[in-house]
């Protein structure tokens, strides 16, 4: 399921940045998407917004999440799967 993307560090120690990108694919527990951001590495905490759209649309569905793998590939890109820990949307109307 291809659909915008948008990361984000959760932890202080990270270096601040948002990353917007396409997945590759998705399902109930987590997403798989390729970046350009060589940052990523395994046990890092983030927040996502899966499908994203806008940073004021109602409809994105905000989560904490987990690297569970990172892999190097082609071109300068590294795939990024993430484990989606828990939403944040919980009471959001």
């Amino acid at each position: 399921m291809s659909r915008p993307v948008r990361v984000r560090p959760s932890e202080p120690r990270d270096d601040h940045f948002e990353d917007l990108i396409t997945s590759v694919n998705a399902s109930k527990e987590g997403i798989y998407f390729h970046s350009r951001r060589p940052g990523y590495y395994k046990g890092m905490r983030v927040f996502v917004t899966f499908p994203y759209t806008s940073g004021h649309d109602p409809m994105n569905c905000d989560y904490v999440a987990e690297v569970v793998r990172v892999e190097t590939l082609p071109n300068g890109k590294f795939g990024v799967a993430v484990e989606l820990k828990m939403t944040m949307n919980l009471g959001k109307k």
